[in-house]
């Protein structure tokens, strides 16, 4: 999250109008999230606000989307209904492109999170 915070500019030259924080998570824990990394109009809507939080307690966006993480690794730890780490580029309400940073034996992308970072999604948008 803090490498779309400083990216903003760069994200806003290629014409990103705004960055949504998505997470499987409920909105105590966003918003705790959001006021912990300092981030200013972040509430989805709020003026002035570049990055917003969102949460998807209820994982329904993320199956929907088909990216809930059901790989048994996570699973066999007790983790559940997890979403795996991407990031998404949307223009007018169509995506564009889709970046998950899945690979063997790191299916959550923890140690390899490039493709879902801002400089893989400006490559993304410009391609697009």
């Amino acid at each position: 999250m803090p490498a779309y915070v400083e990216h903003t500019d760069k994200l806003k030259e290629v014409g990103i109008d705004g960055v949504i924080i998505y997470c499987v998570n409920d909105p105590a824990v966003m918003t705790a999230w959001a006021k912990d990394q300092g981030i200013k109009g972040w509430e989805l809507g709020d003026e002035g606000g570049y990055v917003s939080f969102l949460s998807d307690a209820t994982g329904d966006f993320t199956k929907a989307c088909g990216l809930e993480m059901t790989h048994p690794g996570p699973l066999s730890v007790g983790i559940i209904g997890r979403c795996k780490r991407f990031a998404m580029y949307v223009k007018d309400g169509t995506v564009k492109a889709v970046n998950v940073s899945e690979y063997e034996g790191d299916p959550a992308g923890d140690g390899h999170p490039e493709l879902s970072m801002p400089a893989a999604m400006i490559e993304a948008v410009k391609k697009a």
